[in-house]
């Protein structure tokens, strides 16, 4: 996946010290390097002769051009004193990316009675044009450079970034139908493409089973590599070789499709008619690939995906989801609740050193294919994007980890603040039995995000979105 990039452009106004503003283009720049975030940040240096936002109209086009031209994801527009808010609104309409807008906090007047650059008030210009222009604005306090505040803000605004333009070029590839009892996974393909511009690209159980035939017969180093991967992570003792090569043979074809459509997540119907033509389950293939940065949905569950793809990104794609169902409260907790699929969570997230390749227990068959045992606890994201009626809103909520009684498949103990009300909440919808979940905290980046997606409402049940937002401003730190 490419980088994220950032477009830096600190603006200063002419009544103010162009030394001050020059010097904090430079320690802010200094600063966002320190923060170790993986993106490439792309400048103003030879726009003009000081590699600042101040100039008219001409200035504005040579900024807009530069950054369509390098394809900036976001752009921050640090005010090194007053700022030039009209230039930063023509910039940031035009680019039509998440906006950033902050400016270090001004030191006490010179003894003369000078101020060098009245940061602040030219924030509340800015915001108020930006407002004029309709550009939807992320907004850090008025902080010093070296206030842990301004490092919060800014890393939240480019994991929310990162949700976006991964929102906004997604692709979900679905291998086969929806199971047909599984009336859940309803969901309108002409609508997120109309509305969100996410793209569907179907393709049916005998194109999967056929690449999957033609990997495992003419072999290769990523089918190899495959194999001896399953073979050092799990104890396969209770399936055959031929089993093992066969879902590496699935893994591997599934992956070759990703590429070769460019989708970003897959959606796959796991069941029935999968392990009747090929005689394995998908899971341990879906865990591989999740833990590959590529995840896999059961069920064909499309707004699964999406969401899986949304909170990988709110990461900064550091850590793997997991797709889970909500299945049973915790027989002794009230809060408890049981996170659990067939075999699908990545393998890395498991608390045994080997976790068991087993044979699927509860369908008939009994095929083999599932990756079971319990995953670390801890803190988490809950999550889940989902809509109905044409209205489209974002599940969010955290839970921890906690002791519960042993289960089959992948699964996962969760406490939450309330389950009554995440309860009440999910039934009532738009939402359904599938969450997913990341060891992470993803909610203020995925909150964030949505002030950029138009037709996505932000539904969180814990933190709330006063809770969230008072984050945002430092709360805690």
């Amino acid at each position: 996946m490419k980088k994220m990039k950032l477009g830096y452009a600190p603006t200063r106004r002419f009544v103010f010290s162009a030394e001050d503003a020059h010097r904090y283009k430079v320690t802010i720049r200094e600063k966002l390097d320190s923060f170790g975030l993986d993106m490439d940040i792309v400048d103003l240096e030879g726009i003009n002769d000081e590699g600042l936002l101040f100039g008219d109209n001409i200035d504005a086009d040579k900024i807009i051009e530069r950054f369509r031209q390098e394809q900036v994801d976001a752009v921050f527009f640090p005010h090194c004193n007053f700022g030039t808010e009209d230039t930063v609104a023509r910039v940031g309409k035009a680019l039509g990316k998440p906006v950033l807008l902050w400016g270090p906090r001004d030191e006490a007047p010179l003894e003369d009675g000078t101020r060098l650059r009245d940061t602040q008030c030219g924030l509340f210009a800015t915001g108020k044009v930006l407002r004029r222009f309709n550009v939807p604005f992320t907004y850090v306090p008025n902080t010093r450079v070296d206030d842990p505040v301004f490092e919060r803000g800014f890393t939240n605004f480019a994991a929310a970034a990162n949700v976006v333009r991964q929102f906004r070029s997604l692709r979900i590839l679905q291998i086969g139908p929806r199971p047909a009892s599984f009336w859940t996974m309803i969901c309108n393909e002409g609508e997120l493409l109309e509305r969100f511009g996410i793209e569907v690209h179907p393709i049916t159980l005998v194109d999967i089973q056929r690449t999957s035939a033609r990997v495992a017969k003419t072999g290769g180093s990523e089918l190899a590599a495959a194999v001896d991967w399953i073979k050092a992570k799990l104890d396969w003792s209770e399936v055959t070789e031929e089993d093992v090569i066969r879902i590496a043979s699935l893994k591997v074809a599934m992956r070759q499709y990703a590429e070769q459509t460019g989708s970003g997540a897959v959606a796959i119907q796991c069941w029935s008619s999968l392990q009747d033509a090929m005689g394995i389950m998908p899971c341990l293939a879906n865990a591989i690939l999740t833990d590959e940065q590529i995840p896999v949905t059961c069920e064909t569950d499309i707004h699964g995906a999406i969401t899986s793809v949304m909170v990988q990104a709110a990461t900064m794609n550091t850590a793997p989801t997991f797709f889970a169902d909500l299945t049973i409260r915790h027989p002794d907790n009230p809060n408890g609740e049981l996170l659990f699929h067939c075999g699908n969570f990545p393998v890395s997230l498991s608390v045994e050193e080997r976790p068991k390749l087993r044979k699927h227990f509860l369908f008939a068959d009994h095929a083999p294919g599932t990756h079971e045992g319990e995953i670390r606890g801890g803190g988490m994201t809950l999550a889940r994007f989902d809509g109905d009626h044409g209205e489209y809103q974002l599940f969010l909520g955290r839970a921890n980890g906690i002791k519960g009684p042993y289960t089959r498949g992948s699964y996962v103990w969760v406490e939450v603040n309330d389950w009554p009300l995440w309860e009440e909440k999910l039934v009532k919808g738009p939402y359904v039995h599938h969450s997913v979940g990341i060891h992470a905290n993803a909610i203020p980046a995925l909150y964030e995000a949505c002030s950029y997606i138009p037709g996505l409402t932000p539904d969180p049940v814990d933190p709330t979105a006063s809770e969230i937002q008072a984050w945002l401003r430092g709360a805690g730190l």
